[in-house]
């Protein structure tokens, strides 16, 4: 009966690893040498640093919204190596397209885009040290759904679980680091306003993973 037991929890500990893992799907965009090449070159304008490789290690995690209805037009966003003719409101600051690490669909289907320890541009100043999670939505007529927060409350605990993360923080919060060690961006000039993902979201979310004792962004000076 013992060995039972123990046969038992093994299954049922193997399966709740593969259920874990399963969770997210991975629907890459396109990463060639050229945008790598573009990501060292934002490393070196914004940071001042000079790097063989775009690997980071996360301390933040950044929530956001991609205020497009669709996932495909949210993939579509992410998917080229160089930024849009329409974005003109970042595009002085470098030619790199924005990306991100995971996109949630309005179903909570969680997709990984690019390997989760590359540099991806989506929160200013806090690019080499963020790893972000979009969620596809957030116009009035594309609220985020309780699927995308379920699906958040997991992403945040399976990163959390990973890497040393200290800080959970909605995109609308990014400006607080500024001054702060964790703070990198050279440009004092670059700065965009931002509301993503709302902050009721950001409570709901903060809420649902108190126990991991995660801080939020400083309070500005």
């Amino acid at each position: 009966m013992f060995r039972a037991g123990i046969q038992i929890l093994t299954i049922l500990g193997f399966i709740s690893i593969v259920s874990c893992k399963s969770r997210i799907i991975d629907k890459p965009i396109h990463f060639d040498n050229q945008r790598k090449e573009l990501t060292r070159e934002y490393i070196k304008d914004h940071y001042g640093l000079e790097v063989e490789n775009i690997k980071i290690d996360p301390k933040i995690i950044v929530l956001h919204w991609t205020a497009i209805p669709t996932l495909q037009g949210s993939f579509n966003a992410f998917n080229y190596d160089t930024l849009p003719a329409a974005r003109k409101d970042i595009a002085k600051a470098s030619r790199l397209n924005v990306s991100i690490q995971f996109l949630v669909d309005r179903d909570g289907t969680i997709y990984r885009l690019m390997p989760e320890d590359f540099m991806a541009r989506h929160v200013i100043g806090l690019n080499y040290n963020a790893i972000g999670i979009e969620n596809v939505g957030g116009t009035p007529e594309t609220p985020l759904t309780n699927d995308q927060l379920k699906a958040n409350i997991w992403l945040v605990n399976y990163l959390n679980r990973k890497y040393n993360i200290e800080y959970l923080i909605g995109h609308y919060e990014y400006t607080k680091f500024e001054g702060s060690d964790l703070w990198k961006e050279l440009n004092d000039n670059y700065r965009t306003e931002k509301t993503d993902p709302g902050e009721e979201f950001m409570r709901k979310v903060r809420e649902a993973v108190k126990d991991q004792n995660l801080k939020s962004a400083p309070a500005k000076n």
